[in-house]
């Protein structure tokens, strides 16, 4: 039972990354706009950004990449939590996602939970359903 929801929330982690990094590769002057200043050329970190998604989702999807792919992707969830702070405090438009703190509260308290999901979808970690594995 447990290892059937731990492969739904790895499809769904996958895919949400793929679409994710398409965005990124085929549009990344859209999200220009909130990288943090003091990261150095912008451009080529969301493109970068885009590959290491695409990247992350087919590791999802291996047995045997899918623990580094856990933890790789929640250190890369954290990793770009500044640019969502930006986006969130510098009140930066980028259709068509909404710009209200209805969208960005919901966006920045989730981001601890997108990294358990990347953690507990590739079995890095049990928390909080100790002995979850099936």
């Amino acid at each position: 039972m447990m290892e059937r929801f731990r492969t739904v929330m790895r499809w769904v982690m996958a895919a949400f990354y793929a679409a994710a990094g398409i965005g990124h590769l085929l549009q990344p002057e859209a999200f220009l706009p909130i990288v943090p200043d003091w990261v150095p050329v912008p451009r080529e970190v969301i493109l970068a950004t885009g590959v290491c998604e695409l990247a992350g989702a087919a590791s999802l999807l291996t047995q045997r990449l899918r623990w580094i792919a856990g933890v790789m992707l929640a250190l890369y969830a954290l990793c770009v939590w500044p640019a969502n702070i930006k986006h969130a405090i510098e009140g930066i438009h980028l259709p068509p996602i909404p710009d209200s703190w209805w969208y960005h509260g919901p966006r920045l308290a989730l981001q601890p939970v997108l990294i358990w999901w990347a953690l507990f979808c590739t079995a890095v970690i049990d928390w909080p359903f100790r002995g979850g594995r099936t």
